[in-house]
């Protein structure tokens, strides 16, 4: 072999060796500036809140700090794109929920792929809704309330955070179940939707147990069940659907939080973040913050959530189409 081919061989070999070495060195050092963790909703929404709750002690599991960053607008699609555009170095993350799954069923046009755009870290939360009623429905139970409800067809209604909300879904999964209708009534927050069921203008509503929870304890609306497949343990005497005899579809009618970044984060970067999260939800002190606020910890790894996401979004979809659900 000439000389010369041997030294660009050896120049180019040596370019290669360099090339990874840095790699490896870059991801070995993850991360060496702090990380920006985004949500799609305003400050002192669920999601805000439990993304700064693990915020905060994941700065301690990852040895730098975690800047939330709220990007509000366009039903979660600004936040959404703006972290898929993003560099895929572990730097930019997003805290998603639902709404990610969601969105694919209920805007046909939807531009946003977050299967083909993002790439999941890792669940971390999720927490159960509560079917309340008002005072003024006089049904004691669920079964009392459907029964009820299959009497006079339509006489009921209940109210929601708005069209396509995580209420309003999940209440709707919950007729179909239990084979009952009732008028939905959108409201444009959670406080106002069961504010209105407090004053008695609306039957019922699914709710936060973190927002209906002292409601239900000093006696101004009735729970009649909970939708996370055991009981919950902040309301232990409120059956869940299933205890109920509601068979629900395959969806997960549960609040859910999970932590994406852009395609293409190295395995490393993604294995570092991940483990630094389940090494902050296994401290006492986050725990307990997070069950004060009626929300389970729940550790799952990227492979899970990237195959719940996918299971959501065909399942929600189905439902959705199946049963005629329009953002008017």
């Amino acid at each position: 072999m000439p000389v010369l081919r041997r030294c660009r061989l050896a120049l180019m070999l040596g370019l290669v060796l360099l090339c990874a070495a840095n790699t490896a060195h870059a991801q070995g050092t993850f991360p060496e500036r702090p990380i920006r963790l985004v949500v799609a909703f305003t400050p002192g929404g669920a999601t805000d809140v439990v993304a700064r709750q693990i915020a905060n002690d994941l700065k301690d599991a990852i040895g730098q700090p975690v800047v939330v960053e709220n990007r509000p607008g366009a039903n979660g699609q600004i936040a959404w794109t703006h972290v898929a555009s993003s560099d895929p170095d572990g730097y930019t993350l997003l805290m998603a929920e639902n709404a990610l799954a969601i969105s694919q069923g209920l805007y046909k046009h939807i531009a946003f792929d977050p299967i083909r755009q993002l790439d999941a870290v890792c669940l971390v939360a999720t927490a159960p809704l509560v079917l309340v009623t008002s005072n003024k429905v006089k049904a004691n139970t669920l079964a009392e309330f459907v029964a009820m409800s299959k009497t006079i067809p339509g006489e009921y209604n209940f109210s929601s955070a708005g069209i396509g909300s995580v209420a309003h879904l999940v209440f709707e999964v919950f007729m179909a179940g239990a084979g009952m209708e009732a008028v939905h009534v959108p409201y444009k927050g959670g406080g106002q939707a069961i504010g209105d069921v407090v004053a008695g203008h609306i039957d019922a509503v699914m709710s936060a147990i973190s927002v209906a929870r002292g409601l239900i304890e000093q006696g101004q609306v009735k729970a009649l069940a909970v939708t996370s497949p055991e009981r919950s343990p902040a309301l232990p005497n409120v059956p869940t659907l299933r205890e109920s005899g509601v068979t629900t579809a395959d969806v997960d009618l549960r609040f859910w939080w999970g932590i994406f970044g852009p395609a293409g984060m190295p395995q490393a970067v993604k294995a570092k973040l991940s483990g630094a999260v389940a090494a902050a939800l296994a401290s006492p002190q986050l725990r307990e913050r997070l069950a004060k606020l009626d929300i389970d910890p729940t550790f799952a790894t990227a492979p899970a959530l990237q195959a719940k996401l996918a299971n959501e979004i065909a399942n929600w979809t189905r439902f959705i189409d199946e049963h005629g659900i329009k953002v008017e």
